[in-house]
């Protein structure tokens, strides 16, 4: 927990001075603490915690440090050579993803990463292969609005100098291998014999790949809870290890002498081993399916010792392995996701009373049914809650019957989905696996249904508006502190998850947003609804703007509204807030409004908002986000009632994607 919070608060910090400084603060007052404390218990825990965060500030800033890279200064077109390292094929979105090694192109970042249009996409493309194509690169982009995901920071870490979309005609001129590796064609495998999105989960499952899931279908999945299910993680790799762990077991108990001669479930857990390994490295090694992985290697070994194996020191030792390699990771939505969901389910279990509600005994058929389904229930209540704070803060929507849809599909997934995948892949190494095909895309087929109708229902999902850090540091952090203590001090977490959650409950939801170029702005309407500034925002805008305003619905058209007076150039809203009336000029297209016209209605208008520098006589009242401000502060989410601006970018932040980013802007044209 320690190490992540030192990490966090790299992350918060904005400089490497203040960063210098919590090192020295934190190494300091560990050896204070030790030296004052005499040697008692208390003491030493405060001096391990401190020196765990500081281990993970230094941990962190070098990883950053280490992965540093060029990134592409401006946007540009360039036709060049470059090999491919990665291609991902996103069937639902018609669209190949590849990252490539540019060579012989000193211009370009040593990494980037393009999409084509399947039909531009050479046949046979594989890691290795060398191509000469065209594409427009673009820096990778920063988060939009406050709260929202930052791209920039991702694309540091894993080395992406550039990003973009790539045309045709793509030529192959050699290398790579003579076909897709293992993992792309047992995807490809996979979709061949369940098309569609069942194709997708299926492939999801196995190989970790979910670009085949239609987007209606990926988007149910998320809203009704079940978007785990697609993250191969601790569900997938238990199930893998259960299926070779019974299959090694008790196909080498059918021989006397292997049964008497050998040690079986050390062989078997062995077994289990190799499986947990093989599947992470089929499905890209991915933060959840590490962890998973590591998890289940050492419940393995503790199985193996004799020793009590699913234990938070076990959860602990997952995250710390993985924080090891990856400290970025704990900033993900993924880890965070993955680790509340295991931790709220061993405390769960490790309390005395669910200990003895869950115990098997020797009862009834129904009786024995009814606390299975009763366990059930109840950790997947108790897994929804944990959850609720990671996917409000990072997401801004929180599922309200997620717990009731896993009662359904966890089961059928693990159970049912998963043996008749496994079987039927199994059986078409001798071409009779057509019947379990059949089956498993029967069971999928149900699986998406759960998710549609559970997406469906009213209130499936409630949309929030972005939630402080304070707040949100508050629900975690109360959360751990009730799912470490044994004792009834653990309650007093509860305070400060109430704390969060009032506060998270009181933020006020932004009034305007304006994205970082300064192009799309949205105001919120007397209903609460949202109205965009220009008519021709795509999709990915549209749902990035009502996510970070806490909206449900789709924005409306702000020239179709009764609070706007617009024309072809730009609009005047007058929103009521706080007691008063506040009046927003927008300009809305490249072209130059005369200053007769312009001047006035900047006077009378309290914020102006453009994207392009607005002259020196438009002063409005209060607020001016033009080309040269946003520049400055990157998207703006402004609360009227509080005057509360909220900014992506913070004076003074030197973090390494932040600097990257404000080179790229001060270069562009």
């Amino acid at each position: 927990m320690m190490l992540a919070a030192g990490i966090a608060l790299w992350l918060l910090l904005p400089g490497p001075r203040l960063w210098a400084a919590a090192i020295l603060m934190l190494t300091g007052g560990a050896a204070g603490v030790a030296a004052l404390g005499g040697g008692g218990r208390a003491p030493r825990a405060a001096a391990t915690a401190a020196v765990t965060a500081a281990l993970g500030l230094l941990l962190i800033w070098w990883r950053a440090e280490r992965v540093a890279h060029p990134v592409l200064t401006r946007p540009t077109v360039a036709r060049f050579e470059a090999q491919v390292e990665r291609v991902e094929r996103l069937a639902a979105r018609d669209l190949v993803r590849l990252t490539l090694s540019p060579t012989a192109a000193p211009g370009l970042p040593p990494r980037v990463r393009v999409n084509l249009a399947q039909r531009d996409a050479p046949p046979g493309l594989t890691a290795g292969t060398v191509l000469r194509l065209r594409a427009r690169l673009m820096p990778p982009a920063p988060a939009a609005l406050p709260g929202a995901y930052d791209f920039s920071r991702t694309a540091w870490f894993g080395g992406i100098g550039a990003t973009e979309r790539g045309f045709a005609p793509v030529d192959v001129l050699g290398g790579g291998a003579s076909g897709d590796g293992v993992r792309a064609r047992l995807t490809r495998h996979i979709e061949e014999r369940l098309p569609g999105s069942k194709g997708g989960v299926a492939a999801a499952l196995a190989t970790g790949e979910t670009g085949a899931i239609d987007e209606a279908d990926a988007d149910a999945m998320r809203r009704s809870g079940l978007a785990h299910l697609l993250s191969v993680s601790g569900l997938h790799i238990t199930a893998a290890v259960a299926i070779a762990v019974s299959a090694v077991m008790r196909t080498l108990a059918l021989s006397r002498r292997l049964a008497l001669r050998l040690p079986l479930p050390l062989v078997a857990a062995g077994a289990g081993a190799a499986a947990a390994l093989g599947y992470t490295l089929l499905t890209g090694a991915q933060v959840p399916t590490v962890r998973s992985c590591v998890a289940a290697l050492l419940v393995l070994a503790a199985l193996a010792a004799g020793r009590d194996a699913i234990t938070l020191r076990l959860v602990g030792a997952g995250a710390v392995a993985v924080l090891l390699v990856l400290p970025e990771a704990a900033a993900g939505a993924s880890f965070q996701l993955s680790f509340a969901a295991v931790t709220a389910i061993v405390a769960l279990h490790e309390h005395p009373r669910a200990r003895a509600l869950f115990l098997a005994r020797d009862e009834g058929v129904a009786h024995r049914l009814g606390r299975s389904l009763g366990s059930l229930l109840l950790t997947g209540l108790v897994v929804e809650v944990a959850l609720m704070p990671v996917a409000a803060y990072h997401f801004h929507r929180a599922g309200l019957y997620g717990a009731l849809a896993n009662i359904v599909a966890i089961p059928l997934t693990t159970f049912v989905v998963m043996p008749l995948e496994a079987g039927a892949l199994l059986l078409d190494l001798f071409g009779l696996g057509a019947p379990l095909w059949w089956l498993a895309g029967r069971a999928l087929a149900l699986l998406l249904l759960i998710a549609r109708t559970v997406a469906a229902l009213p209130g499936s999902v409630a949309a929030l508006p972005v939630m402080p850090d304070g707040a949100y540091a508050l629900m975690l952090g109360g959360g751990l502190w009730i799912a470490l203590w044994r004792t009834r001090v653990r309650r007093w977490g509860g305070l400060a998850v109430a704390a969060g959650a009032a506060w998270m409950l009181a933020t006020p939801v932004p009034d305007l947003l304006v994205t970082g170029d300064g192009r799309h702005a949205a105001v919120r309407l007397p209903g609460g609804r949202l109205a965009m500034l220009r008519d021709r925002a795509g999709d990915y805008t549209r749902d990035l703007v009502a996510e970070a305003g806490g909206a449900e619905d789709e924005p409306a058209l702000l020239a179709e509204q009764a609070e706007a007076r617009c024309s072809r150039d730009a609009c005047v809203a007058a929103l009521a807030a706080g007691g008063g009336t506040w009046r927003v000029l927008m300009t809305r297209s490249g072209y130059l409004t005369p200053r007769a016209a312009m001047e006035p209605a900047c006077a009378r208008a309290d914020i102006a908002v453009s994207d392009r520098r607005l002259p020196d006589w438009c002063r409005p009242r209060w607020l001016k986000l033009d080309r040269p401000t946003l520049a400055r502060t990157g998207g703006v989410a402004v609360s009227l009632a509080t005057g509360r601006v909220r900014t992506v970018r913070r004076a003074g932040d030197r973090h390494p994607w932040v600097v990257a980013g404000a080179g790229a802007g001060a270069a562009e044209p």
